[in-house]
């Protein structure tokens, strides 16, 4: 699996999900806090159509938002099996 950068925040509980899914699937990931961070809010921003949307996943040259969380979707989009 290429590796996987989460941008979030501290507050968000979306983030939070997401960081749960991965590391019950001992998914190993690397966090951005876009709030300490003006480069990566603002690529955040740019990715997502002017949105601030955390969390946004890169994994490889790919983007994507989990804002709302859908561990469904989000399987869907690191080609994993939903359940453990």
């Amino acid at each position: 699996m290429e590796p996987i950068t989460i941008y979030s925040t501290r507050w968000c509980s979306d983030c939070r999900r997401v960081k749960n899914f991965l590391n019950e699937r001992s998914i190993a990931f690397h966090e951005v806090y876009i709030e300490e961070d003006q480069t990566a809010e603002k690529m955040v921003i740019q990715v997502n159509n002017g949105k601030r949307k955390v969390p946004t996943l890169k994994m490889g040259d790919r983007y994507f938002a989990c804002s709302p969380y859908n561990a469904h979707k989000l399987a869907e989009e690191l080609n994993i099996p939903l359940n453990k």
